[in-house]
């Protein structure tokens, strides 16, 4: 069968990570699946162009309810959707974007959402029948490259000291949206610093939002101990995770984010502000620490400091809830098996 898969596609995101694996899973079973980015289309219209072509598309597939569900409405072929995590706790506040995506929920053959939480929401504000939205976590796979050199990188994010050994590098690890919110602990970061210069918040992601990028730059030439890293590939960032002291989430919204998984699956602690989608995958005390404001972040990052069993144990227990949790084959299994009802539709529409 031959699928269109439509997502966000700004390159070196969690979107295109999870976009690019999915696509995988879905090749592996002896499908054609052509990933195209919604930035290429403007309308339904493009993409009913697109898929009429020979040998026309069968099926599709898209991440994202609003941003790239809408672009399926024009579509007389059985489609899926993946629920990113923003369409619903966010974009669901806007009227229009909710009856639109009311309406591509309706039309599509299944949903998936990463988490039970994120589906009884999506339930209760698209008002969707149960049966159609099934919970797949999302795979974690993680691949450290091995060539990689802690000094330089930090050097080249603008950390001058001669102690680098001794520093406690928090690693805050998201592209620059406003819904990451990237600059949350500049301010009491900063102050921290000041206080014990071992401390220093990185910051590294791609620059998805240019308008904000300007401001994260600004405010880093400005916060001392606060710095911003040039993106990396996944397996230098992952190497980079490995060497820090925690990873750190600061996102007013998130649907499962994959960095906060990734840092458990490399026996990193994870410090995690206090918001559904964190806190279903980051049990506090026990798989990571959470905190609801700066000055809360603060002193979580000071018991991580003082207290090595506390360390020890959210750090054995994150890797042992992403080995039963997130693994990459009942993810492979669970796609498959929905891609199958979309080539199966084919012969009852």
């Amino acid at each position: 069968m031959k699928l269109l898969f439509l997502a966000c596609l700004s390159p070196k995101t969690g979107n295109y990570t999870t976009a690019e694996r999915i696509r995988s899973h879905i090749e592996s079973a002896g499908h054609s699946c052509e990933l195209r980015d919604v930035a290429d289309f403007h309308s339904p219209s493009d993409v009913a162009h697109l898929v009429s072509q020979n040998p026309p598309f069968e099926a599709a597939l898209a991440i994202h309810l609003f941003k790239a569900g809408r672009l399926l409405l024009d579509l007389r072929l059985p489609f899926g959707v993946i629920f990113g995590g923003t369409d619903i706790n966010e974009d669901v506040k806007d009227e229009q974007k909710r009856v639109v995506m009311e309406q591509v929920l309706l039309k599509a053959r299944f949903a998936v959402a990463f988490t039970e939480k994120l589906k009884e929401e999506a339930e209760f504000v698209l008002a969707s029948p149960d049966s159609k939205i099934y919970v797949q976590p999302q795979g974690i796979q993680t691949e450290a490259a091995e060539q990689f050199c802690w000094t330089e990188f930090l050097r080249s994010s603008g950390v001058r000291t001669e102690c680098l050994d001794e520093l406690r590098v928090f690693l805050l690890v998201c592209g620059l949206r406003r819904v990451k919110d990237p600059l949350y602990l500049a301010d009491v970061f900063s102050e921290w610093h000041s206080e014990n210069l071992h401390n220093v918040l990185i910051i590294i992601g791609p620059k998805v939002d240019p308008a904000l990028t300007a401001e994260v730059e600004a405010v880093v030439k400005r916060a001392t101990g606060v710095f911003l890293a040039q993106e990396r590939s996944q397996q230098e960032l992952h190497a980079a995770m490995k060497r820090c002291f925690a990873v750190v989430n600061s996102s007013v919204s998130e649907g499962m984010s994959a960095a906060i998984l990734e840092a458990m699956d490399l026996r990193v602690p994870v410090l995690a502000r206090n918001i559904p989608g964190n806190a279903s995958v980051v049990k506090h005390g026990v798989t990571g620490l959470l905190f609801s404001s700066p000055q809360e972040f603060m002193h979580q990052s000071q018991r991580l400091l003082s207290d090595q069993e506390l360390r020890e144990r959210v750090v054995r227990n994150g890797k042992l809830y992403v080995e039963e949790h997130h693994t990459v084959k009942q993810e492979r299994e669970t796609y498959q098996r929905l891609v199958d009802k979309l080539h199966k539709a084919q012969f009852s529409a």
